[in-house]
């Protein structure tokens, strides 16, 4: 009867450890983006707001902000489900205002890279974080028959 009990206690621990194991998801490696991003341009500053979500999913939004006025670029939503990790943007007037949907292919803990072969432009889309408070996003891939990419090194501000 010892040798059972010690058995499922045993079994107990090992599941539990399992289970915390499992909790310990690659949507955790994505939780540094929440917060407020700044990328200071020429024309003004352009900033990403990340907070979290349901279980397993950050809600985000590009926006500049012009004298008293926001103006919304897009909305994002980074969401894990059962087929990977996924970065889901809808732009304003682009793809019929549709969102479009980009598989994870690296999530460390400081870098993300998103990928969707058959979108016009960007086909990749990444976030390295360099600093706990700074960060580079970046946009890639075949525009017109050309290599291009645009990066927008950011600040945390809040």
């Amino acid at each position: 009867m010892r040798a059972l009990l010690i058995i499922g206690l045993v079994a107990c621990i090992g599941f539990s450890c399992a289970m915390k194991s499992k909790q310990n998801t690659t949507f955790d490696k994505t939780l540094w983006l929440l917060g407020t991003w700044e990328n200071k341009t020429s024309r003004g500053s352009i900033y990403e707001h990340w907070t979290a979500a349901l279980p397993h999913s950050l809600s985000g939004k590009s926006y500049m902000i012009r004298r008293q006025d926001t103006t919304v670029f897009e909305t994002i939503t980074v969401k894990e489900d059962a087929d990977g990790l996924w970065y889901i943007p809808t732009v304003t007037n682009q793809n019929n205002n549709r969102a479009v949907k980009f598989k994870a292919k690296v999530v460390e803990d400081s870098l993300m890279v998103f990928e969707n072969l058959r979108h016009d432009f960007p086909q990749v889309i990444s976030y390295r974080l360099i600093t706990p408070d700074s960060l580079i996003a970046e946009i890639s891939g075949n525009k017109d028959g050309n290599q291009r990419s645009q990066r927008f090194p950011m600040r945390r501000i809040d």
